[in-house]
């Protein structure tokens, strides 16, 4: 049927009407993705650049290299060796089990420590990179390195481990390292990133845990372009960070190689200090261990056989070890008794052998008595009884305070581990730590270094270091940082009188030196290296009147934990002091048996800058024996850092 005019003109309207609406539609859907993509092109083009840069750049952290530590003569005690490493990337490596069986097949895996790394790797972020193996080979590594592209997510790298070519002498001065923990992390408020990186090392122990702001260092950082796949494509641009900085410490190895042979077999500590600027030249305890055991982790074995040893190894004796000085602290008790008035230099006390005090016999170590002893006397012989007398009128009070000017009861700044403060007690602490009043008795006993008195090495060094030199000498470890000289702390003069001091001296000087001092034997024959010094015996166990009356058990009968300890403390030359000494032998017995032999070798060892002693500083009737005793000496060869020096 045929449309008419009219009809087909209102179709057309229509028709163009729909086109106009269709088309106005399309129009502004056109503009709104013009606009948009003129917004993301050109207004958020930045955000997008970085965005698509993160899935082709990535950023990895670079560990700094690790300050040194070096002795005081510039010989490294500390250092970086160069360790080769493979490292994997979960989120790079899609199967991670199938990727370490292709690597199983090209290189020795630790079937242990690889069970740990994977561990490990699912507890980090998967963009974190893990260390699967190290300490290997260079062809190990060469042929990792070959099979990159069928190893997704693996990379060999070159990083730095920890060193201690000393070994056993500076193991509890530098101390060591090993991986981060998460009880390290948690002891952490804002964590260095570093830390983060799995088997990052860090300080635990020693100067390494002291010191470990300085010897860190800061982060470096690479940029690395990767491909699809994750594999590394190049490297974009690299900052190596700052190194840490590195230290020189005020000991000798020479002569702290000497200590800790001449400490071998023992279980004891042994320090060295300049008596004028406080330098430590030599702080042995014995026996150590090897630190470069615990630098990527020690095996249960390993740590089993030092924590059942019975002589501690682990333990720090010359900081962390306090004891009863025993007759050693009689330097304190004479210098108290002559300030307070109780004792003068030539008044004396009746030593019948034994003192009553309180309905209680207080014995002198000589069962017979001394007779009349002065204060040279007591101090020559080592009168217990003299010593009970005087301090039982000058009083606790005064002696701790005399102790604390001397060093003892003070904690020491020094960058060790669990440095002790010691016990000096008083009246006041006694009250409040224990509740009861103070006794008579604990006065005798503290005279003489038993009872509550606690001192370690260290502090018996600066104690004896401070009667040499009449100063407030501080003990002093780090020499330098990072090439800049420490200060020495201004100590000043010491608050004693120097003739008190004098007096005290010329007893320390009759107890080495003359016929009827305690440790006699153990003499130095060189007139111009003579020794002042002070034997010690403290007991660990109480003698009770049975035993007494039957005779006291002899140490060598006892049970090596319930014999004595052995002590001993000394300076020389003496007439014109350099150095300090002080020596604990744990259960050893007599000091002047068995502390003052090894004080004598230690401090001529000293006087000939850590080289054996000579044979003419000993007495001619003993030469022989000192000759096969140090010939039998286990001594580190010579460095070869030091050409031309010679031990002989």
């Amino acid at each position: 049927m045929k449309r008419n005019f009219a009809d087909s003109a209102l179709s057309a309207r229509r028709i163009n009407r729909r086109a106009l609406i269709l088309g106005g539609a399309q129009a502004a859907l056109m503009a709104g993705l013009g606009f948009r993509m003129r917004h993301m092109q050109v207004d958020q083009a930045e955000e997008f650049r970085l965005l698509a840069e993160e899935n082709r750049i990535n950023m990895r952290l670079i560990a700094p290299a690790r300050g040194l530590i070096f002795d005081r003569n510039g010989v490294v005690v500390a250092e970086n060796a160069q360790n080769y490493r493979i490292v994997i990337v979960r989120e790079d490596a899609g199967d991670v089990d199938e990727v370490v069986d292709r690597l199983r097949r090209l290189v020795h895996l630790d079937e242990a420590e690889l069970e740990r790394s994977l561990r490990e790797m699912h507890r980090r972020s998967p963009f974190v990179p893990v260390t699967l193996a190290d300490r290997l080979s260079w062809e190990d590594i060469a042929e990792v390195a070959v099979n990159t592209p069928a190893l997704p997510g693996v990379t060999t790298e070159v990083g730095q481990s920890r060193h201690y070519p000393m070994s056993e002498d500076f193991s509890h001065v530098v101390g060591y390292v090993g991986p981060v923990s998460d009880y390290d992390l948690s002891r952490v408020e804002d964590p260095d990133p570093l830390l983060q990186i799995p088997k990052f090392q860090i300080g635990k122990t020693g100067v390494e845990n002291k010191l470990e702001h300085l010897l860190r260092g800061k982060a470096g950082s690479r940029r690395i372009e990767v491909n699809a796949a994750g594999r590394v494509m190049r490297e974009l641009e690299r900052h190596d960070g700052t190194a840490g900085a590195d230290l020189q410490l005020t000991v000798d190895h020479r002569l702290q190689n000497f200590v800790q042979a001449r400490l071998a077999g023992e279980s004891g500590a042994a320090v060295v200090m300049d008596v004028w600027n406080g330098d430590i030249l030599a702080i042995g305890s014995a026996p150590g261990f090897d630190p470069n055991l615990f630098v990527r982790g020690i095996s249960t074995t390993d740590y089993s056989a030092l924590t059942e040893n019975m002589y501690r190894p682990l333990a720090n004796k010359t900081v962390q070890g306090t004891y009863p000085p025993g007759s050693t602290f009689k330097l304190v008790t004479a210098i108290a008794a002559l300030e307070a008035g109780a004792a003068g230099y030539d008044s004396t006390v009746w030593c019948p052998g034994y003192l009553n005090s309180g309905g209680r016999r207080f014995h002198c170590w000589k069962s017979g008595g001394h007779g009349h002893m002065n204060l040279h006397d007591a101090l020559q012989q080592s009168c217990d009884v003299y010593f009970y007398e005087v301090a039982n009128r000058c009083g606790i009070d005064k002696i701790s305070e005399v102790a604390n000017r001397f060093g003892l009861g003070v904690r020491h700044d020094l960058p060790m581990s669990a440095v002790a403060e010691g016990l000096t007690p008083t009246r006041e602490w006694k009250r409040l730590r224990r509740g009861e009043d103070w006794m008579p008795g604990d006065t005798l006993n503290a005279s003489i270094g038993q009872g509550f008195v606690l001192a370690s090495p260290l502090q018996l060094a600066v104690m004896t270091a401070r009667v040499a030199s009449g100063r407030a000498v501080q003990p002093r470890l780090v020499k330098s940082i990072g090439g800049v000289e420490t200060d020495v702390v201004e100590d000043g003069p010491l608050a004693a009188s120097d003739a008190h001091l004098q007096a005290v001296r010329r007893g320390m000087y009759a107890v080495s030196n003359t016929s009827r001092g305690t440790a006699y034997r153990t003499r130095i024959e060189v007139e111009a290296l003579r020794m002042a010094g002070k034997t010690g015996t403290s007991q660990v166990r109480n003698i009770t009147a049975a035993e007494r009356a039957r005779g006291v058990f002899r140490n060598e009968d006892l049970p090596w934990e319930r014999r004595d300890h052995a002590l001993f403390v000394g300076y020389a030359p003496y007439d014109a002091p350099r150095y300090a000494v002080s020596v604990v032998i744990e259960h050893g017995g007599g000091g002047s048996a068995v502390a003052a032999p090894v004080a004598r070798d230690v401090m001529l060892a000293a006087l000939h800058d850590g080289a054996v002693p000579p044979l003419e500083a000993y007495p001619a009737a003993q030469r022989e024996e000192i000759r096969e005793q140090q010939e039998a000496l286990p001594l580190r060869p010579m460095s070869a850092q030091e050409p031309g020096r010679s031990r002989a």
